[in-house]
């Protein structure tokens, strides 16, 4: 240990999300305001440096590392070294040094998320006098571009795609005054040294003209963003919005409206005090709101109570919002369920018959991140869509994984992770692995990240399921395998996110998954841990008359549910209550699906939640055939909203060693009160009540048998806040803790990170120890 009478000296690292987000510069002016000497560097994926002076000094260094970082850091871990040799004299200064050595394998690097436009660098695009007046792709040390643009670490310009852009002289100024906020800011650009607009033959402020031009006249245009190409047009223009629906082959899944600021977001949907900090946060992610009755054209969501509003991401949103005055939608620039296009030939291709124009910038995006989708629950912030501005920042995982590894997810909604020692990088949105499109982009965003963090994958954990795409892949890696039933994924990413190591019981309602016994499951409740679970309770089966046909025709899984559900000792519905269902369908098509429900033909069985939701849905006339996953479910808690109902019959049995829920009663009793002329909503309301108290019996019976008190949630099935409200209150007055998803999303974009955290349990070799 160093010591020079009154003087310390020590090394110090810092391990974490330090990279991106001006921890330099802060620890640069930590050190001066402290009047220490030394050095700060960034090295391989974290930061080091070197620090001298009084002790007293330099334990309050140590102890504003942590407590003082930069908003957009996750500091993970400090460590300290004494330093033998000659200290740095006294008065020698602090400086920032260039980018030290190669990954050194201590620990998985980790990559800053893209931040949104801060309030400084706004101040700057409006300001007339400023060198950066209406400059799209201003931005510093707090804001702009990172993970869409690192092509390695550390991070510095040369190794992220602004290195094409050497700075001018007032920019390098900047860049090297530690009292200047673009003090070694690596995207620093102006007008004179930075990327450019362009639109055909036209650059800049023409660009933007002609771009500009093109939505106030009713069209649509592909604008290059942070992590992708996006769809730009007028949300009040219920024919242009309405056009883009028909060309991007979208017919109702709502928007996203992009306003200028908070007062719009107020004008269109009502913005509570979560859902503004939530709006303004440097994530910046699409927010499904209440919306209000104004201006924006109801095709923009043709069958929702809600809008999805976010804020400007960038210079050039706001441009284009400050010049047009009106919200825009701004959605992914890709055609339905393929991922967006960041290259940008490739853009034309895609999107050329979808756009009128193509607004277009000359850096290049070197990972695709779609924007993130949140939803509020009091002041809960659920995440629907982990992706630009949350993805890739790390997770923290409960027990450690004892080797890199990686989970390949699911199939829908798709995303991987990559798991090493305590922490997991959720990658990116991908989409539905169906198309190649998305499997080749599942493919790339996994290398490249994998390359980036330094994680080489000596076990994949993969879904049991034989067809998906993922499994596919991930059977072809050359390391060892590891298989996790999808709804034990679902209930371990609940129980991960939460911290929980010990035994717990999981609630998982879903459209489906394979179970481990080859039917579908999709209505689940487990107990189990991170290595494993039995199966307690279920509900009954239906068939899905066509296979995947019936999830995209909600219809046929109501006469699945009507004419072949699991026989469980109730009667099924009379006919003269199913009548006036049956009558309203294509005789044709109704006939063939009785059929095939007869004879078994093509019907596979499951035990699904999201079907059944399906199932009434179409009984209640809401929604016959649906376009996206989970329409019909939407449909259902939108008509639910906040009515108040008598819960509808419900029958627990007894049957295989299982508590089983049977819906034949449940779906009597609301055809009959349907005949009765009992109201839809009151009908939807009551449902949704009817699936809580029969979960509440279900988890009730389970705990009563010794089952844990600890209860995770987990399935797509709880997007639907009606749903999970109902159970969380009925099931926390049983006296149970009940956990649900926040940071990870509960449906299949977040299997992966249970499959990870699974994964990391069963191969740790504390396995079955305490």
């Amino acid at each position: 240990m160093t010591e020079q009478g009154d003087r310390r000296v020590r090394r110090f690292a810092v391990y974490g999300t330090v990279q991106g987000v001006g921890f330099r510069p802060f620890v640069h002016r930590t050190a001066v305001g402290l009047r220490l000497d030394g050095w700060v560097a960034n090295v391989d994926g974290h930061v080091e440096g070197l620090v001298a002076g009084p002790p007293g000094a330099v334990n309050r260094f140590t102890t504003l590392l942590r407590a003082d970082a930069p908003a957009p850091a996750r500091v993970r871990e400090v460590l300290l070294i004494p330093v033998p040799g000659r200290p740095p004299a006294p008065g020698a200064g602090f400086t920032v040094r260039g980018s030290g050595p190669a990954h050194t394998g201590r620990a998985a690097r980790e990559i800053a998320p893209d931040a949104a436009i801060c309030d400084a660098c706004l101040s700057e695009l409006d300001d007339p006098a400023d060198r950066r007046y209406r400059y799209p792709f201003l931005n510093c040390t707090q804001c702009g571009p990172r993970a869409t643009i690192i092509e390695d670490l550390p991070y510095d310009r040369i190794r992220t795609s602004m290195r094409r852009f050497p700075m001018c002289a007032a920019c390098a100024a900047e860049y090297a005054d530690p009292g200047d906020r673009r003090f070694h800011a690596e995207p620093v650009a102006c007008p004179a040294c930075g990327p450019r607009l362009a639109w055909q033959t036209l650059a800049g402020e023409e660009a933007l003209h002609a771009a500009v031009e093109t939505v106030a006249a009713g069209g649509i245009v592909a604008v290059k963003g942070l992590g992708g190409y996006q769809l730009v047009c007028d949300a009040g223009a219920e024919r242009t919005v309405a056009e883009l629906r028909r060309r991007k082959h979208r017919p109702v899944k709502p928007f996203a409206v992009m306003v200028q600021d908070l007062t719009g977001a107020r004008r269109i949907a009502r913005v509570s005090k979560t859902a503004r900090g939530t709006l303004c946060s440097t994530a910046r992610p699409v927010v499904l709101l209440p919306r209000l009755d104004t201006d924006i054209a109801p095709a923009v969501a043709p069958r929702g109570d809600r809008l999805g509003v976010f804020l400007p991401t960038t210079g050039l949103h706001r441009l284009l919002l400050r010049d047009l005055g009106r919200p825009l939608v701004v959605t992914s620039g890709n055609r339905a369920e393929e991922p967006p296009a960041i290259d940008d030939l490739a853009a034309r291709r895609a999107l050329g018959d979808i756009a009128d124009g193509f607004l277009v910038h000359d850096r290049p995006i070197r990972a695709r991140y779609d924007d993130s989708v949140v939803q509020l629950n009091g002041r809960t912030v659920q995440t629907v869509r982990r992706a630009r501005g949350l993805a890739p920042e790390p997770l923290s995982l409960p027990v450690p994984a004892p080797l890199p590894l990686v989970a390949a997810g699911a199939q829908l909604k798709h995303t991987f992770t990559l798991a090493e020692r305590g922490h997991a990088h959720l990658g990116p949105h991908t989409g539905d692995l169906t198309g190649a499109a998305a499997l080749q982009a599942f493919e790339t965003a996994y290398t490249e990240l994998s390359r980036i963090t330094g994680i080489a994958p000596r076990a994949v954990a993969h879904d049991l399921h034989p067809g998906y795409p993922s499994t596919v892949w991930a059977l072809a890696r050359s390391v060892p395998t590891v298989p996790v039933q999808h709804h034990h994924a679902h209930a371990a990413a609940c129980a991960a996110e939460h911290g929980v190591r010990g035994p717990f019981t999981a609630v998982t309602y879903d459209g489906l998954g394979l179970g481990d016994d080859g039917t579908l499951w999709g209505g689940e409740i487990l107990v189990a841990d991170l290595t494993g679970y039995r199966r307690v309770a279920r509900f009954a089966t239906a068939p899905l008359p066509g296979g995947d046909a019936a999830v995209r025709h909600p219809s046929r899984m109501a006469l699945g549910y009507l004419h072949g559900s699991e026989p469980l000792g109730s009667p099924r519905p009379f006919p003269w209550l199913t009548k006036p269902f049956t009558d309203r369908l294509d005789p044709r098509e109704r006939d063939v699906v009785l059929a095939v429900v007869a004879r078994g033909l093509n019907c596979p069985r499951a035990s699904s939640a999201g079907r059944l939701f399906d199932a009434v849905a179409a009984l209640l006339g809401l929604c016959d055939r649906v376009s996206y996953q989970g329409e019909a479910a939407v449909a259902l808690e939108q008509a639910a909203g906040t009515v108040h109902a008598q819960p509808l019959a419900v029958r627990v049995v007894r049957a295989g060693g299982l508590w089983v829920y049977d819906p034949a009663p449940t779906l009597s009793d609301l055809l009959a009160r349907a005949a009765d002329g009992e109201p839809v909503p009151r009908l939807a309301a009551a449902f949704h009540i009817a699936v809580a108290e029969v979960t509440a019996e279900l988890v009730g019976r389970a705990v009563a048998e010794g089952a844990p008190r600890t209860v995770c949630l987990g399935g797509g099935c709880f997007v639907n806040r009606r749903l999970l409200n109902e159970i969380r209150r009925r099931l926390r007055a049983q006296g149970l803790r009940v956990l649900a998803p926040a940071a990870v999303p509960c449906g299949d974009g977040g299997i992966s990170f249970g499959q990870a955290a699974v994964a990391a349990a069963r191969l740790s070799p504390d396995r079955g120890k305490g």
